[in-house]
């Protein structure tokens, strides 16, 4: 196949159809859930024009089992998978890199990562502008990451910051106003 042939695959999920696109190198594309398989597929083939539809190697097809897992609100852990960054810049990929050791409804923040870096915090754009040119969202987790103070800053997938919020939610984070202390019954 080569490491220029790209194949995807689009499968549903508890929150839509996702995609993914990998080479012989590993995974190069992951498109986040959109409501029709189409959607999914034509974003997908917009960044990898002449990748061609395939039934998934295991690795590969271990991976989207993760992600409906991640879906449907398991605790999953995409760092083992192999990304293919061919093409990034190399601070791109060092940004890359600390960012798939935030686990599971853990979250950081873009100039809290430059500074693990060990680059001042000018750098915190260059953070936000490798996870908005993320190409595997997900199994690098740009998702965790968020503005100063804990606001949701941007997020380049379908949905923007509600689907952050949603995933972050997914994994026991909640931003935002806290809960009042007393409730309602509703009678």
């Amino acid at each position: 196949m080569g490491q220029d042939t790209h194949r995807y695959f689009i499968f549903g999920t508890a929150a839509g159809y996702c995609g993914i696109a990998w080479n012989d190198v590993g995974i190069t594309r992951f498109q986040l859930p959109t409501r029709a398989a189409e959607a999914t597929e034509r974003l997908l083939l917009r960044r990898l024009p002449a990748a061609e539809a395939s039934q998934p190697p295991t690795e590969i097809r271990q991976a989207a089992d993760a992600v409906q897992r991640y879906f449907e609100g398991a605790e999953v852990d995409f760092s083992g998978f192999t990304v293919d960054l061919d093409g990034q810049d190399e601070f791109f990929r060092r940004i890359y890199a600390a960012a798939r050791q935030l686990r599971w409804g853990q979250t950081t923040t873009y100039g809290a990562l430059a500074k693990e870096l060990g680059a001042g915090p000018e750098a915190a754009r260059d953070v936000g502008q490798a996870m908005a040119k993320n190409p595997v969202s997900l199994i690098i987790p740009c998702h965790r990451v968020l503005a100063a103070g804990g606001k949701i800053g941007g997020f380049s997938a379908p949905g923007g910051s509600t689907t952050k919020t949603r995933m972050l939610e997914l994994e026991g984070v909640h931003l935002g106003e806290p809960a009042p202390s007393q409730q309602s019954f509703g009678f």
